[in-house]
């Protein structure tokens, strides 16, 4: 199951993210977990203390001149399809059963619509979700800038996270013009910090023809974070995720009817 997380920023996207991640991982099954939003939250909300810092791959410039055979400060020719094969497995953190790779900016400044870091991010999207076997789970911003057509288009699902605001609502139906036009086919939205039916009921009347996959109910623990880090390097899960376990579990369940139907067709 290949899934990307967009929405507004401080809906909850990365909180779901996590959310999803460990449910996923604490069933045995491996996860590779992406941070695509510049913004970078996902380590703390998978456990990691605000201290232990995790380099992101668009600022390891010795990695990337090597693959992409970029010299100096990027300037003239280099690779758009280098080798990154290796990637999850090398320059990943570890959590149990999750991989966490976090991609971080890129600054263009001068360097034309594309940029070695680009070339090497991109191609390990692509890498990871046509190439690899693990479950994907990637917290984007609220663009699909690091999404290129081949590798949005073999998502399973792009969920849009929404809040009760109008606003969030407003940037999902942006979202979904924007995966329209790269070509993703399920666009779906997950309701969260919601108080009772009355407003799952009142996003799934804004969100339209915009499928609502499950909700979140507000909850003041998941803002302390999600996940914690056992003795041994994997992760337990935290009171927040026992306790809306539940919820989880039904946002799966039809996303991995998603990704059924979308492998099927």
């Amino acid at each position: 199951m290949k899934v990307a997380i967009s929405g507004k920023g401080g809906t909850g996207k990365t909180t779901l993210s996590a959310m999803l991640a460990g449910a996923l991982s604490l069933k045995g099954q491996a996860v590779v977990a992406i941070d695509a939003d510049p913004d970078a939250n996902l380590a703390s909300a998978l456990g990691l203390a605000p201290g232990e810092d995790i380099t992101p791959l668009a600022h390891m410039r010795e990695l990337i001149q090597e693959r992409t055979g970029a010299k100096g400060d990027y300037g003239g020719y280099f690779k758009l399809n280098p080798r990154v094969d290796d990637i999850p497995q090398a320059y990943a953190k570890k959590l149990g059963n999750i991989r966490l790779l976090v991609l971080g900016g890129v600054s263009r400044g001068g360097e034309g619509c594309i940029c070695p870091a680009t070339a090497l991010l991109k191609a390990l999207l692509v890498h990871l979700v046509l190439g690899r076997d693990e479950h994907l789970v990637m917290d984007m911003e609220a663009g699909l800038e690091h999404l290129g057509r081949a590798t949005a288009k073999s998502v399973d699902s792009l969920i849009v996270v929404v809040n009760p605001e109008p606003w969030s609502i407003q940037t999902a139906h942006r979202v979904r013009k924007l995966a329209a036009d790269v070509g993703v086919r399920n666009v779906v939205a997950v309701a969260n910090r919601v108080h009772g039916q009355d407003e799952i009921e009142a996003a799934r009347r804004q969100l339209g023809d915009i499928p609502l996959v499950g909700a979140l109910p507000f909850d003041e623990r998941l803002s302390s974070g999600v996940l914690r880090i056992g003795p041994d390097g994997g992760i337990l899960p935290g009171e927040a995720f026992t306790a809306n376990a539940q919820a989880v579990e039904a946002i799966l369940s039809r996303l991995q009817s998603l990704a059924e139907t979308h492998l099927s067709g």
